[in-house]
């Protein structure tokens, strides 16, 4: 039996490793200019204060509008310059990132970023922005807790035999993408975001 389970597990391995050969992962075919990007992070006067959050999903996977809110907690917040490459990351992201692909930019562009970490409660901040377009994301993770049945045994009443079931919990985790892009407009400005 033990030998079984384990050619199962192996089985299963492999097919995973195999699902994860079988992803398309593609790039933008536009020229990365780095001096366009190091002139955008450069040192300004604007701030970017924001808050980082999502809402647990439902059983049809929406967004449950009426929820608490679940705040990216100790979670890293990454902004990136909006340049010609980064618009044709974007927009290929938006029309071929799918279950089968994937977008990627190129490690010398990704390079290009700056990086603020969440309090308890998803807060952050971006100081010293220069005036400009800029795109944020952060990766939330967390877990719900559902309850089940299970059988923990059976025995005999007056009505003759009967199942218990006794209620367990278990945790399903999840991980949402929140993203949205914001504008310095002055120099000086506190610009204030939700990312949601």
């Amino acid at each position: 039996m033990r030998r079984i389970v384990m050619l199962f597990v192996l089985i299963l391995s492999v097919l995973a490793s195999n699902a994860q050969k079988k992803k398309n992962i593609i790039y933008p075919e536009v020229y990365f200019d780095s001096t366009q990007a190091k002139k955008a992070l450069g040192i300004g006067k604007g701030t970017i204060e924001g808050r980082a959050y999502t809402k647990p999903r439902n059983g049809y996977g929406f967004k449950a509008p009426l929820a608490n809110k679940i705040y990216a907690s100790n979670s890293t917040v990454i902004l990136l310059p909006v340049t010609p490459y980064f618009d044709a990351w974007y927009a290929l992201r938006k029309k071929k990132e799918g279950k089968k692909t994937t977008v990627y930019m190129s490690d010398e562009a990704y390079r290009w970023r700056l990086e603020a970490r969440t309090d308890e409660e998803g807060r952050f901040t971006f100081d010293k922005m220069l005036p400009g377009r800029y795109f944020l994301q952060v990766i939330i993770g967390y877990s719900t807790r559902y309850t089940q049945n299970v059988y923990s045994g059976s025995g005999y009443n007056s009505y003759g035999r009967t199942d218990y079931y006794t209620p367990q919990d278990y945790y399903v985790d999840h991980s949402e993408r929140a993203e949205d892009f914001v504008d310095v407009k002055e120099d000086g400005e506190i610009v204030k975001v939700k990312l949601h």
